[in-house]
């Protein structure tokens, strides 16, 4: 699959698709067969620090509530223990898979950022993915002070990490452009987009909010592909990985066209199994020898914001009259 090798964050990896972070690429014997399905890289689930100080909480809550002494003791051990798990996973799905390994980190306290970053380089990952989201509740406070934290992270972390790192974003940024930008400047050397997260779901026979689907569909391709393509031609100089709605090959050919170093798959293996991979790979070489490609980078970015006449096809947010017109209800 020569034809297939590209390079990620700096990674030399052999082909362009990347087993995106869940629970399966915490299994070693999973991450094996990606792995051995083609998959180019493995990112391991997000190290929560909010679920680390959940279980924590729960077992203290539980049983040492009389003895605060002892509290502390359960509580730091059930954290020590938590990240410990996590950092032998590195070395573990490392051996296992034999390609790289992007760890993922996502926390809530400034200090444990760092802290947490320090350790998954000791531990031998090699990238990392800073999985940051802030949800903008105060009405009064002005959006580019959210957007000032991201990149707080981003410099204590750079300062104190040598691996590469990449920042796993939403699609809700007023200025996306100018954020990826600023993330640049700060030396980060690529983007995921886009983060999928939590979203609240209201049963209406029980009145309870529910949680909503955890997978992705095909249709949500469509969400990402617009900014992978203005991206990958405004800002070349940082890597894309296009995440979110990627099931099949032709979506990760269309992400190529649009300018992505690599896609992210999760929910497509999830539903069809690690092995799925091969399939994907299949797809994007039968497609490039159709087409008379020989490598990723002869065709990569051939479609994107940049190498189009008419611009207006990516920057187009209204449906125009004609189309409307067209519908049938």
């Amino acid at each position: 699959m020569k034809h297939l090798h590209t390079k990620y964050l700096g990674l030399e990896l052999k082909s362009p698709v990347i087993a995106g972070s869940s629970g399966m690429t915490m299994s070693a014997s999973k991450a094996r067969i990606m792995a051995q399905a083609g998959a180019g890289a493995i990112v391991l689930k997000s190290l929560f620090e909010e679920q680390i100080n959940g279980e924590s909480g729960v077992i203290e809550d539980s049983s040492c509530t009389d003895y605060p002494e002892a509290a502390d003791y359960i509580r730091a051990y059930t954290r020590s223990n938590s990240i410990d798990k996590y950092l032998d996973s590195i070395a573990e799905i490392k051996h296992a898979a034999g390609v790289p390994v992007i760890a993922s980190v996502s926390c809530l306290s400034p200090n444990n950022w760092i802290d947490f970053a320090k350790q998954i380089e000791n531990a031998g990952a090699n990238a990392m993915e800073l999985n940051l989201f802030y949800l903008p509740l105060d009405k009064n406070r002005k959006g580019t002070s959210y957007e000032q934290l991201y990149y707080d992270v981003v410099e204590r972390v750079k300062a104190t990490v040598k691996i590469p790192i990449a920042v796993k974003l939403g699609a809700n940024f007023t200025n996306l452009l100018n954020v990826i930008q600023e993330l640049h400047f700060r030396r980060v050397d690529g983007v995921v987009m886009f983060n999928k997260f939590y979203e609240p779901n209201i049963d209406i026979n029980k009145m309870q909010i529910v949680p909503g689907n955890i997978f992705s569909h095909a249709s949500d391709l469509r969400i990402a592909l617009r900014w992978v393509a203005i991206v990958s031609a405004q800002i070349p100089q940082i890597d894309v990985s296009a995440s979110t709605g990627i099931h099949d090959g032709t979506a990760a050919v269309k992400q190529l066209l649009a300018g992505a170093r690599t896609v992210q798959m999760t929910s497509a293996l999830y539903q069809n199994g690690p092995e799925y991979i091969a399939k994907v790979l299949t797809f994007i070489t039968e497609w490039m020898e159709k087409h008379g490609f020989k490598t990723l980078d002869d065709f990569r970015g051939k479609l994107h914001y940049g190498n189009i006449p008419d611009h207006e096809l990516y920057e187009r947010s209204q449906f125009m009259k004609y189309f409307s017109s067209k519908l049938e209800y």
